[in-house]
């Protein structure tokens, strides 16, 4: 049976040239980087290479750079650190309904201590209104935090528009960037951006590392007590197999940007094409233009998402429902129904996202398979093509 891997925003594979740059860190390069003898200050030497390369591939200074164990932790730091920071001046927070829910859950725990969060809508295609952004802000308001790319559709946002309205108030402004290294090209001095939350494991690097870029001068309280790690900022002895490899996998990432993403908006194009001329109704989600070429979210009316993703997984086709933070979890899709997907289409929706060794040959198949198993459910679903019971 063939494999075929369409999972790719929930994690890809480590990368030859990464798990080469993490081997030594393995059984070489063993000291803790924070001892003082020669072992320590070898591992400690990796931790800084890999330092300088983050900071390289966002526009950042190597000193604004802080390893966490992935994305989520790096979204918990910033939402809270900066809200405990800068309560004085006011409890208000700005995010959006969208987010992932490392963000939404930070900022519901910070509503059970006092502080009050406005989470914006989105329109149709997962955009954030600046118009609403700019509406919503109050005197006593801190921070806004909104997604670079969303995990489920791949809708990009206005981050830099978003984030100078935020200074021209002054606001903190942080992103969830996840999504978005790699898809496309982030600057953080460009943008404007003041905290940003990155992970290893959607680059083609390891799983458990990500960092996040906090801008000398933004107040963040710290994260964990107990040592001298991360500038006395995140105690905890360092991964430095993985930091090596989540240095490694952002160059590449970002060197690589054009010709990755050239080559899976062919792949993602000629996929959608098929679909659209060989299963009716169905329904892509999200912006038509302004999205990464990787994800594409699309509903099948008169399917049940979960059935589909089994039988395909019983094919050897991995896809998802949304985001593996929330795999087990049966409530449909807080994207898609913030973005209003019709209910016919919002319990048919399969997130399919690729990745740069993905072929022709496995469209294919996915294609073929996806029409036989869509004309099976829907030979006994209970609902017929018009919306009415069978």
């Amino acid at each position: 049976m063939k494999k075929v891997y369409l999972d790719n925003a929930a994690t890809t594979f480590c990368s030859n040239e990464v798990l080469n740059e993490m081997m030594p860190a393995f059984n070489a390069i063993y000291g803790n980087p924070n001892s003082l003898h020669s072992f320590g200050r070898d591992a400690a030497a990796l931790i800084d290479h890999a330092r300088d390369r983050v900071a390289k591939a966002i526009d950042a200074h190597s000193n604004e750079i802080y390893f966490t164990s992935g994305g989520s932790e790096a979204n918990n730091w910033a939402i809270k650190g900066v809200a405990y920071a800068n309560k004085h001046k006011g409890k208000h927070i700005i995010t959006s309904k969208i987010e992932h829910d490392s963000v939404l859950e930070s900022c519901k725990a910070l509503e059970s201590e006092g502080f009050e969060v406005t989470y914006l809508n989105v329109d149709e295609n997962g955009l954030v209104s600046l118009a609403d952004v700019i509406h919503y802000i109050k005197k006593d308001t801190i921070l806004i935090s909104i997604m670079a790319v969303n995990n489920e559709v791949g809708t990009i946002q206005n981050i830099k528009a978003i984030a100078k309205t935020a200074h021209e108030n002054g606001i903190v402004f942080h992103t969830d960037a996840v999504q978005a290294i790699g898809a496309v090209k982030i600057d953080v001095e460009d943008m404007e951006i003041d905290l940003m939350s990155m992970s290893a494991h959607k680059l083609y690097g390891p799983k458990g590392c990500g960092a996040l870029y906090i801008k000398n001068g933004i107040k963040c309280a710290d994260l964990l007590d107990g040592g001298t790690q991360e500038r006395k900022r995140r105690a905890g002895t360092h991964n430095v197999p993985a930091i090596a490899g989540f240095g490694r996998a952002i160059e590449t990432a970002t060197r690589d940007v054009i010709v990755n993403q050239q080559k899976i908006k062919t792949i993602r194009d000629y996929f959608v094409k098929q679909i659209q001329e060989k299963i009716a109704y169905t329904r892509v989600n999200g912006h038509q233009y302004q999205k990464v070429q990787g994800i594409v979210n699309i509903g099948f009316e008169m399917v049940d998402s979960e059935a589909l993703l089994m039988m395909l997984d019983l094919e050897g086709i991995a896809v998802s429902t949304g985001s593996a933070c929330t795999s087990g979890v049966a409530e449909k899709s807080h994207v898609l129904k913030a973005m209003r997907v019709p209910e016919e289409y919002l319990k048919g929706s399969i997130r399919f996202s690729f990745g740069k060794n993905i072929s022709k040959e496995d469209i294919d198949y996915t294609i073929e398979k996806l029409v036989e198993i869509v004309g099976k459910l829907r030979s006994i679903s209970p609902v017929t093509k018009t919306g009415r019971a069978k």
